[in-house]
């Protein structure tokens, strides 16, 4: 994929704010911290677009970048964070329930890259959004975050570990540091975008 152009199109507290265009639309999702905003500089080419939050957990707000015109990467709000509020964790239920559903979405999210710190494993709230999305008719594949923090023999034990969590599920090993798995992600998305 050749990014021409691409732009933080939308920044959505409001389940009302999502976009009504009919662009395709493809999310990610995982833990606060897990990497999300560097995915997306990492594959639109800039360090800075999506901005890397210092505050994990503090911002609650579903980011639309628009590419090429033609589609969005959605950078959903991180769960598992624990020093939310009550007020905080209501919000991000309402918002996150609110983008998956098809009227949130608009019947245009066409898959979702479940980041996992390949480091940590899956957490028991990664576990529970695996479920769901087993569950729903959605495609979804699983980015395999920060794999270059780990060896050769833990990066073998934890890729076999999170294999035996979801069977058939495809797994990209990714690191935003050396751009490993890059490609394998865009082309996830291609395949997606084509086969819609």
């Amino acid at each position: 994929m050749t990014v021409k152009k691409a732009i933080l199109k939308i920044t959505a507290g409001l389940t009302s704010q999502f976009p009504r265009d009919g662009k395709s639309q493809i999310a990610f999702a995982g833990r606060s911290n897990v990497g999300k905003s560097s995915l997306i500089n990492a594959l639109i080419g800039r360090k800075s677009l999506a901005r890397v939050s210092s505050e994990p957990g503090k911002t609650i707000t579903v980011n639309f970048y628009e590419v090429n015109e033609v589609f969005y990467l959605v950078d959903m709000p991180g769960y598992g964070y624990a020093k939310r509020s009550p007020e905080q964790k209501r919000k991000w239920s309402a918002l996150t329930d609110g983008y998956y559903t098809k009227d949130g979405s608009y019947g245009t999210l066409k898959a979702v890259g479940q980041l996992i710190d390949l480091k940590v494993g899956a957490t028991e709230n990664d576990l529970n959004m695996m479920e769901w999305l087993s569950e729903s008719d959605l495609d979804w594949f699983i980015i395999a975050a920060k794999a270059d923090k780990l060896n050769k023999t833990e990066r073998t034990k934890a890729l076999d570990r999170l294999r035996e969590l979801v069977d058939g599920v495809d797994i990209i090993p990714f690191s935003a540091l050396n751009g490993e798995g890059k490609d394998e992600v865009w082309g996830r998305i291609n395949k997606v975008l084509l086969d819609n």
